[in-house]
């Protein structure tokens, strides 16, 4: 899987759901988070690392924005029908 960015325009989340659950993002992320305060690693790998801790907070934020939508569609719903 090849992966070309754009060093001037960021990323931005889309409406499709990522590419990996929440809880497995978020997880990953953690452990790179414990390996980078930890050091002892080059360069190279910190920044590798990092790169990867960046598209897996942008997963986290995929799903809880959606979330996020979710809980707003149901409470508008909700007041809605109550109306």
């Amino acid at each position: 899987m090849s992966e070309k960015k754009s060093e001037s325009a960021p990323e931005k989340p889309t409406s499709e759901e990522p590419e990996i659950p929440y809880e497995a993002a978020r997880d990953e992320l953690v452990g790179i988070v414990t390996r980078l305060e930890s050091g002892g690693i080059s360069l190279a790998e910190t920044m590798k690392l990092w790169e990867r801790g960046e598209k897996l907070a942008d997963i986290c934020q995929t799903w809880l924005d959606g979330a996020r939508a979710r809980i707003e569609a149901a409470r508008s719903e909700a007041e809605d029908s109550q109306a």
